[in-house]
């Protein structure tokens, strides 16, 4: 965060709704601006108004998965940073797909300590706007 700016914004999405609650509070109290979605589509939605700094996201979501969804939002906000959560082996056709789509997305795995996810978001937030 550089001094003086806004904080930043942080969408979260997935389809577990205790996930994406659970995740809200972590940032929240990380001290970034947190709004949770529970699909892929809420999440287009949602940033079409509010225009996220970062997108958490799952990816394997049931009305439309998170790459699907991160690749529609940067097309909107191209400074946008996507950091994809993922704890099954079946997103990596999805991520494949991607990379030879031209989308380098970071990915996290589940599960992810609270603590760690944290210092990940800051690292992003810093490559994002170096000191």
């Amino acid at each position: 965060m550089i001094p003086g700016s806004r904080t930043a914004r942080v969408l979260v999405a997935d389809d577990e709704h205790v996930i994406a609650d659970t995740l809200k509070i972590i940032l929240t109290q990380g001290g970034y601006d947190v709004t949770a979605v529970y699909s892929g589509s809420k999440a287009i939605e949602t940033a079409e108004a509010w225009a996220p700094d970062v997108f958490l996201t799952d990816v394997l979501m049931p009305d439309m998965n998170g790459i699907d969804a991160a690749i529609r939002i940067c097309a909107m906000y191209p400074k946008c940073r996507v950091m994809l959560l993922s704890g099954q082996a079946a997103t990596s056709d999805l991520l494949r797909q991607a990379r030879t789509d031209g989308h380098h997305f970071e990915v996290i795995l589940k599960p992810i300590h609270p603590t760690r996810l944290l210092e990940r978001l800051r690292e992003t937030q810093e490559q994002k706007n170096p000191g």
